[in-house]
């Protein structure tokens, strides 16, 4: 009895650039041209080429090439969550402005910690990323010294400070929280809360609040501490506790539009009056803040031009340029809606 032998089908090789260049009939010298620098290639070279790549299902190994030149146009941002419309429109901003030089973002969360920041830093910076961003001013001492270690250029964004790593582009949350403090003095409010995280972001902003406040000796402001990143949920609750423990609070100022819109939600379905029982303000002026009722008084501030600008701050570095303007204010303003 004759044994068959069983045989392992060798994997599909991958396509190569040689590969292209023998069916192209042109060197791979002119394949990486057409690749990397199209506007030096003929159009009648550089089109059969293109033609022939696609046909083949070729992909270039952009990170040899990066290699070799030490570039590897990836750029990498780090935000606290990923599941919060507050930094989506920033990441979007970034990551248009830097398509449109053919740079790919990477992204990671730190979930508001450091540790994991400084871990997602590492790693970003051993795969040999361009640049990076970074979301806040508050990082530890080791991520710190990896980034000055790196030499590549480092944008922080969403606050400002007077010592940044690098390049920063974002607001003062201390200043913005002051202003919504004044306003909502102004309307005649007096006793008053803040519902945020523990966040630096968020502190700025309960500590702008309740300096404003005091300046005008009106009660020491409630901070109602509140899970960071937290959403519509944790909003609802928070109304909820505010009212049982603080009968006579007159309005409440949250960390974020979404929280803001939670509590609008529940004091609808509990028929609680706003503003007449209690004012409601949010932070950001996201979709969201607009389209509930009553509409949501906010903090304005500019979530998208934050990464349009950090982008424009990279690609500028990348050009070998420098920075006219490395420490950018995109400033904030209060937005009056009805539920103030």
């Amino acid at each position: 009895m004759t044994r068959k032998t069983a045989t392992a089908t060798a994997p599909a090789r991958a396509i190569t650039k040689e590969d292209v260049a023998r069916a192209a009939g042109v060197s791979h010298i002119t394949v990486s041209r057409v690749i990397n620098t199209p506007e030096k290639v003929a159009p009648a070279t550089r089109e059969r080429v293109e033609a022939f790549i696609s046909s083949m299902g070729y992909i270039p190994n952009m990170l040899a090439g990066g290699l070799a030149s030490r570039r590897t146009r990836i750029v990498a941002a780090i935000v606290p969550t990923i599941s919060h419309s507050i930094f989506a429109e920033s990441v979007r901003g970034l990551s248009e402005q830097l398509s449109l030089q053919g740079y790919q973002l990477l992204l990671g969360q730190t979930n508001y910690s450091e540790a994991a920041e400084t871990a997602l830093v590492e790693a970003f910076i051993g795969r040999r990323v361009d640049g990076l961003v970074l979301t806040g001013v508050q990082h530890s001492a080791r991520t710190r010294q990896r980034l000055k270690a790196a030499g590549i250029p480092v944008v922080e964004t969403w606050d400002l400070s007077a010592q940044p790593i690098d390049m920063l582009v974002g607001f003062d949350n201390h200043a913005a929280g002051h202003a919504m403090g004044q306003y909502l003095y102004r309307k005649g409010y007096r006793r008053m809360a803040f519902v945020g995280g523990e966040d630096p972001r968020g502190l700025a902003r309960f500590a702008g609040l309740r300096q404003a406040l005091l300046a005008q000796a009106a009660p020491e402001p409630l901070h109602l501490v509140v899970p960071m990143g937290a959403f519509l949920q944790a909003g609802r609750e928070a109304i909820c506790r505010l009212l049982a423990q603080q009968p006579a609070i007159e309005a409440a100022f949250f960390s974020n539009d979404v929280m803001a819109a939670g509590a609008a939600l529940e004091c609808a379905r509990r028929a609680i009056a706003v503003p007449q029982r209690i004012a409601l303000a949010g932070f950001a002026n996201l979709e969201i803040a607009p389209e509930v009722l009553p509409a949501l008084t906010t903090v304005q501030i500019s979530a998208h031009q934050i990464g349009v600008t950090a982008a424009e701050m990279l690609l500028t570095r990348f050009d070998g340029e420098a920075v006219s303007q490395p420490v950018c204010d995109l400033g904030y303003a209060i937005l009056e809606r009805d539920s103030t």
